[in-house]
């Protein structure tokens, strides 16, 4: 019996950026998708005689890109947006904790539809949370964001966080929004085996994430290295955010954060670390060293006030680094193309001043970039035959761009582009701005109950 020709969804005569190693552009080009993979990129008209051609789409006045790729986020935070407006990260997270420890299944599959909905229309593709709250009698939390995922249509890493450091044991979380050594890792180990799917292709990834070095025993670090390690999976957490983190960790273990991490076994080139804004020259010898990766997360940083990463010279070291949203109670907006834009103006403030970065490699951090940092840049990250259909369409004709003739910097540097199109694993999930997985407007309205839900709440335990 013959085999089906694949269904092929057919993209011309718009501008191309790749992303490949090249960085290849195409000022009219065409990209071919034939089911979930891309099977032809190229200038000038799709080649002629294609069969099983479903849909062919006209891209004038057009960019398409790789889909983008969140290296970082807290979906729960999305019921949270708006509060402790003016702290640093410290004090940020000692008035919000008390909230977030009062968070069940429903508000976390509402919040998690909110950042997720948010993402892609922002042309986020592929998107990662890492969620590390789990309160007793909660439901299942982790449950609830891969469902939303999945009704979503996007690709996913769910980083199962961990806690066990409470305020009891000089952390800085209440000690009922923590968990147990054992039951962390117990709760990680089954997740991982009840999950994690590592084919070419794979819609959801597990990674082990206990959450900080303030909310984090020694032990638990170590054990979710050796954890992740021999399930192989990936290994995250936050690290070198602040100067307070820096402060905490030369009083409590003698040693900055790169150091004590890498005493616990969390460097490699199976993790990466959110922020790594208080970073000398050593700490980013040590990560290139070891590949660990970073998830930048340029408006959250500004947002808490932590400062200014130095990515402009991660990057010349060789270190892997992607963008990241974080979580919405710091930063509001919720999207992923606000930070190609920031990444560029705030590097640009640090010392390498209009040489820290350009739009291509803000484009670049946003898409391979994070696809390094997520394992998956054999997979995803850049617009090359053989590689998953996840792309972009953004739409540069309009009055907010059509006067700037370079498509790459219309998009970085503009306002926020519309996307006509996104592709996940060649399966449209936004067409002409809107969502076509879910009903925009039944997020919205859940997203907003549960947030009045969680405020009664913690009112009342208050």
């Amino acid at each position: 019996m013959a085999a089906t020709a694949p269904e092929r969804i057919v993209v011309e005569n718009c501008a191309i950026a790749t992303v490949d190693a090249d960085d290849t552009e195409y000022a009219a080009g065409h990209v071919v998708v034939a089911d979930n993979v891309i099977e032809a990129v190229g200038a000038g008209a799709a080649p002629r005689g294609l069969e099983n051609v479903v849909r062919r789409i006209d891209g004038t006045g057009h960019l398409a890109t790789p889909g983008l790729v969140n290296t970082h986020h807290h979906f729960y935070q999305w019921i949270t947006r708006g509060l402790a407006q003016d702290c640093n990260l410290f004090d940020w997270l000692v008035t919000l904790y008390p909230v977030w420890a009062r968070i069940d299944e429903e508000m976390v599959h509402a919040a998690a539809q909110g950042s997720l909905g948010m993402m892609a229309r922002g042309g986020v593709t592929t998107a990662m949370d890492h969620h590390y709250v789990f309160p007793r009698g909660a439901g299942d939390l982790l449950g609830a964001e891969i469902r939303a995922a999945r009704e979503m249509g996007v690709r996913f890493t769910a980083a199962r966080g961990s806690m066990d450091r409470g305020e009891s044991d000089g952390g800085l979380p209440p000690d009922f929004a923590v968990e147990s050594l054992d039951v962390a890792l117990a709760e990680t180990e089954a997740a991982i085996d009840r999950y994690h799917d590592a084919s070419f292709g794979s819609m959801l990834h597990i990674a082990a994430a206990p959450c900080s070095p303030f909310s984090v025993s020694t032990d638990l670090l170590r054990e979710a290295a050796v954890l992740a390690r021999r399930k192989g999976v990936r290994l995250h957490t936050h690290g070198s955010e602040t100067v307070e983190e820096e402060k905490f960790c030369h009083e409590r273990f003698g040693m900055g954060p790169t150091d004590y991490f890498e005493s616990t076994g969390c460097l490699g080139e199976d993790v990466w670390m959110a922020h790594c804004v208080h970073m000398n020259d050593a700490d980013i010898t040590a990560f290139a060293r070891t590949g660990t990766g970073v998830a930048h997360c340029p408006s959250s940083n500004a947002r808490l006030a932590a400062g200014i990463a130095r990515v402009p010279d991660m990057l010349a070291a060789g270190v892997p680094v992607g963008l990241g949203v974080d979580g919405t109670a710091s930063n509001e907006s919720g999207e992923l193309h606000t930070e190609l834009r920031n990444a560029l103006l705030i590097n640009r403030l640090g010392g390498h001043r209009e040489h820290a970065l350009n739009a291509r490699q803000a484009l670049r951090l946003g898409t391979f970039g994070g696809a390094q940092v997520l394992g998956r840049a054999a997979e995803i990250g850049s617009l090359e035959a053989g590689k998953l259909a996840d792309l972009v369409l953004w739409k540069l004709d309009g009055i907010g761009h059509a006067s700037i003739a370079d498509p790459v910097a219309a998009l970085v540097f503009g306002a926020a582009a519309p996307v006509t199109l996104s592709l996940v694993n060649g399966r449209p999930v936004v067409e002409a701005g809107r969502l076509t997985t879910v009903d925009e407007d039944a997020v919205a309205r859940d997203t907003r109950e549960q947030a009045q839900r969680l405020a009664r709440i913690a009112a009342d335990a208050s």
